[in-house]
């Protein structure tokens, strides 16, 4: 995960629950001092932290663009850009405290306050960090922009701007906050029960999934959905984005290291064996119940790869990453397609379909395949499963209250003649040449 080694999280939440809504911050008392800076490990995370950004700016802002139709695209990659904005600002003012410093089991503390007291030696509170904190704040902000980002995808072409902006903001520190530090800060009650998720599986991609999911539900379908072809305006984007997010994520996992070391590179390599097994096992999917591969699943597929191996990139041999593609190709595209179908809810970009159902997979997999060996810890497939069903259920109640509270204030959904114009000139005024 980004930002504390697994090999320490061990134990059960039972006996040290108490402990942790008793007395905030006790998980951190027995902590090493930090290590002296190091540059090797300074130069590389500063380079994973950028390889995250570029997942968003501009990776999700074309991946998503090229998929909505031409009236709507300046708008949906307007969308990324403005959340990427919103949520650094959050972050900046409490979202890195309460989510990464030491608080309690559920909720950090306030001692990071518009980020003040930053260490610029190595990063305290985590054995063996050798970081300055800045980098590690700002590594930590690219998932929380990624994560809020992704969400976007369910309610594409039909929410207001100011209504994403505000969604934006209130549900990354509700929702997306209080979930990272469940599962990444050593006190979280998750990190105490030895849930693993190394580099977001249940923080980014069930949360954003879920959370898409519910919005999907809660703005209903687009005009026309169901009974007019709704086909991608530029799926040219569409692969660049994909590209790029294909490229980013060795930022995203390896990065989860926090250190140039043996296990960011084992991370890198079980990253791209499991994108691509996804990729081609989704494409040989369609093939076979379609009759013809699709450039818009095979980059689908490889992309719900990468969700998959996320949790477990830290902790798997290769062997076991290539398992995860197969898995992951096969099982977001039926989560894509017939589940989707099934439920008759307009995720119009896939949002649960390919991150929701991408993470379950990887988490409950992670839970049975990963080796001490690798990562110093082993998995338990019951622990991964509370992690995920707690997320989850938090998750969808939460993005609830946020969206029915922005529907008080501001109205969640443009009119029918602002849908049928499109959002780029009537919410911009702006539109593709």
């Amino acid at each position: 995960m980004p930002g504390f080694p697994a090999a320490r999280r061990s134990g059960r939440i039972s006996h040290l629950l108490p402990w942790l809504l008793v007395l905030p911050g006790a998980a951190f008392a027995q902590a090493a001092p930090p290590a002296r800076l190091d540059g090797a490990n300074t130069a590389w995370m500063l380079v994973a932290t950028a390889l995250v950004l570029l997942m968003t700016l501009p990776g999700v802002a074309l991946f998503y663009g090229g998929m909505v139709r031409r009236k709507n695209v300046l708008s949906t990659m307007s969308q990324s850009i403005a959340i990427a904005a919103v949520v650094t600002l959050v972050w900046c003012a409490a979202g890195y405290s309460l989510a990464m410093r030491p608080g309690n089991g559920f909720i950090g503390g306030f001692d990071r306050l518009l980020l003040d007291g930053l260490r610029l030696d190595a990063l305290a509170g985590i054995p063996g960090a050798s970081i300055p904190e800045s980098v590690f704040a700002v590594f930590q902000l690219s998932f929380a922009i990624i994560t809020t980002a992704l969400v976007a995808g369910a309610f594409a072409e039909r929410m207001r701007f100011s209504a994403v902006l505000l969604f934006a903001a209130l549900w990354s520190l509700l929702v997306y906050v209080p979930v990272a530090h469940w599962v990444w800060a050593p006190d979280g009650w998750l990190t105490q029960l030895g849930a693993l998720d190394y580099a977001g599986g249940t923080v980014v991609h069930i949360n954003a999934g879920v959370a898409g999911l519910v919005c999907a539900m809660v703005i209903g379908p687009r005009a026309g959905f169901g009974r007019q072809a709704m086909m991608p305006h530029n799926l040219a984007l569409t692969l660049t984005g994909a590209a790029l997010l294909w490229v980013g994520w060795f930022g995203f996992n390896a990065g989860s290291a926090l250190a140039a070391d043996a296990r960011a590179g084992m991370a890198m390599l079980v990253t791209q064996l499991a994108a691509a097994a996804a990729g081609l096992a989704w494409m040989c999917a369609e093939w076979l119940t379609r009759g013809r591969p699709s450039a818009l699943g095979l980059v689908s597929g490889a992309v719900g790869g990468l969700v998959a191996v996320t949790p477990a990139a830290g902790f798997v041999a290769p062997g076991s990453a290539l398992l995860i593609g197969l898995v992951a190709g096969v099982g977001c595209y039926l989560g894509a397609t017939l589940f989707k179908r099934a439920l008759g809810c307009d995720d119009a970009l896939d949002a649960f379909g390919i991150h929701g159902v991408g993470g379950l997979l990887g988490a409950l997999l992670t839970g049975w395949l990963a080796s001490p060996a690798i990562g110093g810890v082993k998995g338990y497939f019951t622990v991964q499963l509370t992690g995920v069903a707690a997320t989850a259920a938090y998750s969808a109640l939460m993005t609830l209250l946020v969206l029915l509270a922005i529907d008080r204030l501001v109205g969640l959904r443009v009119n029918e003649s602002t849908e049928a114009d499109g959002l780029d000139i009537v919410e911009h005024g702006e539109a593709v040449a």
